[in-house]
């Protein structure tokens, strides 16, 4: 292979891409230790002797077929195509070197190699602090370095120093072959991940020498003993099943106990006797109306008792539960109904102002009234219908990057198997009380519903007026004697806010389970200083997983620096996989994929959907996989390690979110040329929805919110929409979302013409308002509304912890412009203040 040889600014600019820094290894150790230690692995006689004949075919020397299986072990610990090492030069500097292991065959990454190598000592007089620090690289910025002569002069290069983390060296003894010889820091790997990594670079070598030809991207560089450690060892503990299902197990509690109260929800309390007659009659009216074996039935109710009666009559009648929220669009019930094939519809005469007009033109839909299926003449008896556990249980709808949401399938094996990993890592049992708080759409409403009814607990429904009154909130769970709660963090913070102004006890309370978005460390930490005694549990879980999959229970802040997902559940396998469902070494970044009886069945009716996503198992024989879109890694101690996500789906607020269905939604808006959706953070570490869009003109904004509220629930709609003459791309003229993020930024913050809040208690409300919303108090205007600054429910719950309860969400909501709510702060204060005191 000949090419021209570029000068030497062009060529440094090749090898090392400005921006390209170090390429950083995993850190595996559980007992870091300050120092050195060496690890050596003699290359087989064979192989050697196929590489050393391989590279005279090729004409390169040997230490260039090293340091490509170097670059393609690098390659696979990092997650990354694009590495970079230091090359150990004849003089004992560390050049930096970097190389390319896209697809392709080993001999082209060997020739590609060469080069680089070629070029790199070429120019190897080219002054290397200088380029260092036009790149913007540190001193000693290699986390690795590769030294072709194996030389053992740690002053000049021949070992870690700074911050390299792993030298690796090719020894030549005579006719004893080559030796592969690794120094590493003992503070990042132990022995055994350093026995690993000398590994991964013999298979390299030996899978070059086996065929050169084969797609090096393709291969997986793990020992079968890895391999079978992450299948198996990293897997969730076996547990065996009932062979019944849900509403079967809760049957048996009604014969064991039917006066106990099974649920409640305000003044109204069930027993088990009662819940279940009432669930037969229910389903008795579903059988009646043509219910067959996994036919949809979708349940439109406020959280209340008959929302939980119809949920058991769907599963007692075979057919297949779908959550509806009432207050959602009418287009997107439309939608959902349309798209599960739904042909019933279980609902109340409350819950008909969005669904009357959804059904308009459904005609083939029925539907059924609680109370008339309450009033008809069917049997209290349990129906004694066979449901198998491959059978369909339940469909939730989740955002669709396409603009329309999916629904995803999940059975009643999965379903039961995540009730029971609640049951036993929340350790619900007889006579504990679960809190019920989730939106219906939410999945994990259904665990919160019905766990305790397996045990013989009790589920109590909180009312969202309670939710939204943190005070209320915390009352209903003392005097309810809730023993499991589950919130979103974003809540959970609102609580502890309270409870750090208002401290007090919460007796019964054993675990809180925090699940929707990532936990962060700080948050953790005052939940333990305020209640040490209450474990906290981060979840994590998707709902075409039939939700929760990993447990992380904690008695303690983590001693890591990001909270960690925890080990699967029951019965789930976790893999951490690349492009083609390899296992990636451990420690390394990956795809993360489940399998086990977890993973549903699919998006209904959506194949196009469904067949990238959910796969069959390559590594267990009949077993369905789902490769999910979140990145993640496994840690020494065997817990998974949430690194981000691979697409654009994002979560606000625990509700998962497709930014793509919002910008489809945009598009569709007559005018809208373009749209791209960011979510901007505060400076309180909130997140909220920003939006863009490009048209001939701007377009009225509130114009734009109505139509994105017509179609999308309250949590999808940006709390700003900008209009821009066009929208910034990145060099491969892709839609610059980096950019896009900071502008949202800036616009939040450079508010013109700003009129300064005057009053004692403007001046009061402002600095409440900058502290819950995140915005500067210098750019709050008296004449600002609470909710249009990006104010939500859940923040004026936190306004009024923030002003001790001076306002209360009511207030808020009548009065969201600043001056308003200071007006009626001020006359609040003024009654109270000449309010007839009590005699004492």
């Amino acid at each position: 292979m000949t090419r021209n040889a570029p000068t030497r600014r062009e060529f440094w600019h090749g090898v090392l891409a400005a921006g390209s820094g170090l390429t950083p290894l995993p850190r595996w150790t559980r007992e870091p230790v300050t120092g050195l230690a060496e690890y050596r692995a003699p290359v087989p006689a064979g192989h050697a002797t196929a590489l050393r004949r391989l590279a005279d075919d090729l004409a390169i020397p040997l230490s260039s077929v090293v340091l490509a299986a170097h670059a393609k072990v690098l390659a696979t610990l990092s997650g990354e195509r694009e590495v970079t090492t230091g090359y150990v030069a004849a003089d004992g500097r560390p050049l930096p070197c970097r190389l390319t292991t896209g697809a392709g065959a080993w001999r082209t990454l060997l020739h590609d190699t060469h080069d680089v190598v070629s070029h790199l000592l070429a120019h190897q007089d080219f002054p290397v602090d200088d380029l260092r620090r036009e790149l913007g690289l540190t001193e000693a910025s290699f986390e690795t370095e590769f030294d072709p002569t194996g030389s053992d002069n740690t002053d000049t290069g021949g070992g870690p120093a700074g911050n390299t983390v792993l030298w690796v060296g090719i020894e030549h003894h005579g006719d004893a072959g080559p030796t592969l010889r690794l120094r590493y820091r003992t503070d990042v790997f132990d022995r055994g991940y350093a026995a690993r990594v000398a590994g991964y670079h013999l298979t390299a070598l030996a899978l070059i020498a086996a065929d050169p030809d084969a797609d090096h991207a393709a291969q997986s560089l793990l020992s079968a003993k890895e391999l079978r450690f992450q299948l198996d060892g990293l897997a969730g503990p076996r547990r065996e099943l009932p062979e019944r299902r849900v509403h079967e197990l809760f049957e048996e509690r009604v014969r064991l106990h039917p006066n106990a109260v099974a649920a409640q929800h305000g003044t109204r309390q069930w027993t088990y006797q009662e819940l279940n007659r009432r669930a037969n009659r229910l389903a008795g009216a579903l059988r009646d109306r043509g219910l067959h074996r996994e036919g949809v039935v979708a349940v439109v109710t406020e959280r209340n008792l008959d929302w939980l009666a119809a949920v058991l009559a769907v599963f007692k009648a075979g057919g297949v539960y779908l959550p509806i929220e009432p207050h959602l669009p009418t287009e997107r019930i439309k939608a959902m109904l349309t798209r599960a094939g739904c042909r019933l519809v279980v609902t109340e005469p409350a819950a008909t102002t969005t669904l009357r007009p959804a059904l308009a033109p459904l005609p083939d839909v029925r539907t059924l009234h609680v109370e008339t299926a309450y009033d008809e003449d069917h049997p209290e008896t349990d129906p004694d219908i066979d449901v198998a556990a491959d059978q369909l249980a339940y469909i939730y709808f989740t955002s669709g990057s396409t603009g329309e949401p999916k629904g995803a399938m999940c059975e009643h094996a999965g379903m039961l198997n995540h009730l029971y990993a609640k049951i036993d890592d929340l350790e619900i049992g007889e006579g504990d009380v679960v809190a019920q708080t989730a939106p219906q759409c939410f999945d994990i409403s259904l665990w919160q519903l019905v766990s305790a009814l397996l045990v013989g607990g009790r589920t109590l429904l909180v009312e969202q007026e309670a939710i939204l009154d943190v005070e209320r909130f915390v009352e209903k769970i003392v005097d309810g004697r809730v023993a499991v709660l589950q919130v979103v963090p974003s809540y959970l913070e609102v609580v502890l806010a309270y409870l750090e102004q208002h401290p007090r006890e919460l007796p019964d309370l054993r675990h809180v389970s925090v699940t929707g978005e990532a936990l962060k460390k700080e948050l953790a930490q005052r939940w333990f200083t305020a209640q040490p005694h209450i474990k906290l549990v981060n979840a994590y879980g998707l709902t075409e997983t039939s939700d929760d999959t990993n447990h992380a229970i904690m008695d303690r802040v983590p001693d890591t620096d990001r909270v960690p997902l925890g080990r699967p559940v029951n019965n789930v396998h976790v893999y951490v996989v690349d492009e083609h469902l390899n296992p990636v070494p451990l420690g390394a970044p990956g795809v993360i994929a489940f399998s086990g009886v977890c993973v549903g069945r699919g998006y209904v009716n959506d194949p196009e959907r469904t067949r990238p996503v959910y796969l069959p198992d390559p590594h267990r024989a009949g077993m369905r996989l789902y490769r999910s879109g979140d990145v993640g890694r496994w840690r020494p101690d065997g817990t998974l390690e949430f690194l981000g996500r691979r697409d654009s789906q994002v979560k606000i607020r625990g509700f998962r979110i497709e930014i793509g269905e919002i910008e489809n939604t945009l598009l569709r808006v007559p005018g809208v040329r373009d749209s791209a959706v960011v979510v901007a953070e505060r400076p309180d570490h909130s997140t909220h929805l920003v939006a863009f869009y490009t048209a001939p003109h701007p377009l009225e904004t509130g114009i734009l919110l109505d139509r994105l509220g017509a179609s999308l629930p309250a949590y999808m709609v940006p709390s700003a929409v900008h209009w821009r003459e066009s929208l910034p791309l990145t060099a491969n003229s892709k839609v610059d979302r980096k950019a896009l993020t900071a502008l949202a930024t800036r616009l939040q913050a450079a508010e013109a013409g700003v009129q300064a809040p005057s009053t004692p208690a403007e001046q009061r409300l402002a600095a409440a308002w900058s502290g819950v919303l995140g915005i500067p108090q210098d750019r709050i205007d008296r004449r600002d509304n609470f909710f249009d600054r990006g104010g939500t429910s859940l923040s004026a719950v936190k306004l009024a912890i923030t002003l001790d309860r001076a306002v209360s969400l009511k207030d808020v909501i009548r009065h969201p412009v600043l001056t308003d709510l200071a007006r009626f702060l001020d006359d609040a204060t003024h009654r109270h203040s000449t309010a007839p005191q009590a005699l004492t």
